[in-house]
């Protein structure tokens, strides 16, 4: 079951990285007021979600201790960037500052991942 776990991890790192990814390779854009969200960022975070709830369900299921508040601040957080990626996924430019906010709460919950033990 171990390598079964490692496998969604895995696979919820590749998806905090393709949302991080496609907004770093919008960040030039992002100066010049031309960003947007790319389906990168829209998949990475729908990755994130499918394999995070996935990966408390196999915690959970071999005992492992789940914290419980951290996972569900992690949620929340993960909820708003998905809502803001998926609301504003066809316009061709993106307000800096709501640009920024994916970004800002993408790096917050890697931050709560890492440093929240």
């Amino acid at each position: 079951m171990d390598v079964v776990i490692n496998i969604f991890v895995a696979l919820h790192i590749i998806g905090i990285a393709a949302l991080l990814g496609g907004f770093l390779t919008q960040m030039k854009a992002m100066g010049a007021g031309a960003a947007r969200f790319v389906p990168g960022m829209l998949h990475g975070a729908l990755t994130m979600l499918v394999t995070g709830i996935a990966l408390v369900g196999l915690n959970q299921m071999q005992d492992h201790p789940v914290n419980n508040i951290k996972i569900g601040i992690k949620m929340a957080v993960l909820v708003v960037i998905l809502a803001l990626v998926y609301v504003k996924r066809d316009e061709e430019t993106i307000a800096k500052p709501l640009f920024g906010a994916v970004g800002g709460l993408t790096m917050l919950n890697i931050f709560i991942a890492v440093l929240w033990t």
